[in-house]
């Protein structure tokens, strides 16, 4: 289950592609299929051991082109472990709600991230995500869980004065809205619940199948209740103050000829 659309973030082969807090490494493996150079990077050692289990997998059954490389790191968002503007792409998703610090997190992806490259950021998106909270406490107030809903325009702002410019935005998993919701009405970990396991199963369904039903009810689904919000930006060739002042300097020296 993909939040960032591939159509919107074009990748090609050999682009050096970042996944930061890749988690399970969902967009990890699509991007290596895809053909890029995949850093997943994840702070969390037992999910990127797993990571590293699965790439090696998806490289002996022949699932990523000749040339495609992987690699699996264990490493802090906010001290990132590369040079400056050593990515093509960087994808940061379900990640910024769970940091303290999400502007120190947006300066080290721009450090890293290459002029001209593009980043995909997804988090919950407000109204789902201030659902969840009033109906459960359980459900950000645990160690390492939400510490904040994101508003589109907070999130598109922040990524702007980090020195991004967005393109594009949109929303996904509409159908994955009412699961939390119910979720949190009988207890996040309470998984026998029989209208939580009815929807669940639902779930698993369209992510095997995608039928078209639930294709079209996502479609309709996403602009009015999809759970994430993704945002796509570059970084400039120039930062803006360099641009400003470089600018300036043509001008001043067009009225001294």
């Amino acid at each position: 289950m993909l939040t960032v659309d591939f159509s919107r973030f074009p990748l090609a082969p050999g682009d050096r592609v970042l996944d930061l807090g890749c988690g399970g490494g969902r967009h990890a493996f699509e991007c290596y299929r895809r053909g890029a150079d995949v850093v997943a990077l994840d702070r969390n050692a037992e999910e990127i051991a797993e990571v590293r289990r699965w790439f090696a997998a998806m490289d002996e059954a022949g699932e990523a082109p000749a040339g495609a490389r992987a690699t699996a790191l264990e490493g802090d968002a906010l001290a990132l472990p590369f040079e400056d503007d050593s990515f093509d792409r960087i994808i940061v998703s379900e990640v910024m709600e769970h940091i303290p610090d999400d502007k120190g997190v947006l300066a080290e992806m721009v450090r890293v991230l290459k002029p001209g490259g593009l980043i995909a950021v997804t988090v919950p998106r407000w109204l789902p995500e201030k659902i969840c909270w009033a109906l459960s406490d359980a459900y950000h107030e645990v160690e390492g869980g939400h510490i904040r809903i994101y508003r589109g325009d907070e999130l598109l702002e922040r990524m702007r004065e980090a020195g991004l410019e967005p393109y594009g935005t949109h929303h996904a998993h509409g159908l994955h809205s009412p699961y939390w919701w119910l979720k949190c009405a009988f207890g996040v970990d309470n998984d026998r619940a029989l209208p939580v396991k009815l929807y669940h199963k639902l779930l698993v369904w369209d992510i095997v199948k995608r039928p078209l039903a639930t294709r079209l009810a996502e479609a309709a689904l996403d602009p009015l209740i999809g759970k994430s919000f993704v945002a796509y930006a570059t970084k400039p060739h120039l930062p803006a103050a360099a641009a400003a002042a470089a600018g300036s300097g043509a001008q001043e020296s067009g009225e001294g000829a």
